[in-house]
């Protein structure tokens, strides 16, 4: 590794001791080495911080941050990222896995394609074994060359969950930093395609894990997981209706602070008004990890061959 390294990794994490060695291991072990692995702790109360003080000492591109209190995870999340140093950047999620080559061919893919920002693979959902349970196939328009037709299918189409691809970090800091109300993570991923197309790498090699204590499991309300992002979101300042209207409102303001052509501009308030006309079409809602699961010896692919550190499992 470079005094500089090209890649920086942030990973914001709280109380993740069940699964954080898995994921620190899976990145670890990448074929891509040239990078710095910054995680912060945001004042974990259970095992977290012994896991990352012993990955830090094994490893001097791990650097570890512990915050004295918890902040939410979506100031987490920028935190994190101001403390990177790399002209590339990615997020990475504590209990998430990915193949051995996942930042390989994601710092090719920006290599090889300028015009793009964010560079992103294949993915499927995986149980709390590791097992494939849901295959994703990904159908959004992120790599189309029109801004308005990026921002239409990221409206209307299920998915969008891009926030964890390998990213330009100039065009990181272009954008606003991620907010904490309802599906504020839809907005932020909204905005980055309209500073640029994105570019799926054609294999599987992202694994999100869906258990119990994940976030979006553990606070299934909207009001619940929007004061797991931020805990300023709790109290009589910030009913439902509010994190709900910020949500409509982050959409509009995206567009208006994007590099954007006026008539680009004018295409993507014409599709922001036919979402909000129509509320999305059925099925554009859906979360992937709620489809049916998938019989995992069908699919031909073990996450055990693919991800550094699970080598010998059955």
């Amino acid at each position: 590794m470079t005094a500089q390294p090209r890649l920086s990794i942030g990973l914001p994490v709280y109380n993740g001791e069940e699964y954080l060695a898995e994921s620190l291991d899976a990145l670890l072990g990448q074929t891509y080495e040239d990078f710095e692995l910054v995680i912060s702790d945001n004042a974990s109360t259970d095992g977290t911080a012994d896991i990352c003080r012993r990955y830090a000492a094994q490893d001097p591109r791990v650097r570890y941050l512990r915050l004295p209190r918890n902040i939410g995870a979506a100031p987490n999340h920028t935190h994190v990222f101001t403390r990177c140093r790399g002209e590339l950047f990615k997020w990475a999620s504590h209990d998430d896995l990915y193949a051995r080559t996942l930042l390989e061919r994601c710092v090719q893919a920006l290599d090889e394609r300028p015009e793009v920002i964010l560079a992103h693979s294949g993915q499927a959902v995986i149980d709390g074994d590791g097992r494939v349970k849901v295959p994703y196939a990904y159908g959004l328009a992120t790599d189309s060359p029109h801004a308005p037709e990026r921002f239409r299918s990221l409206l209307f189409e299920p998915g969008g969950d891009d926030f964890y691809g390998v990213m330009r970090a100039d065009v990181l800091r272009r954008v606003k930093p991620h907010d904490s109300y309802h599906h504020a993570d839809r907005t932020f991923v909204a905005e980055l395609t309209l500073h640029g197309p994105f570019h799926q790498v054609p294999e599987l090699l992202y694994f999100r894990r869906d258990h119990p204590a994940r976030a979006e499991r553990a606070n299934p309300g909207k009001r619940a997981r929007c004061v797991n992002l931020d805990p300023r979101r709790a109290g009589p300042l910030h009913p439902t209706p509010r994190l709900l209207a910020e949500y409509v409102w982050g959409f509009v303001a995206a567009v208006r602070r994007a590099p954007l052509s006026p008539a680009d501009r004018r295409a993507c308030y014409r599709h922001l008004a036919a979402w909000l006309t129509s509320r999305a079409r059925p099925g554009a809602g859906e979360r992937v990890e709620d489809r049916d699961p998938v019989d995992p010896e069908r699919l031909g692919v073990r996450v055990d061959d693919l991800v550094a550190g699970r080598e010998g499992r059955s």
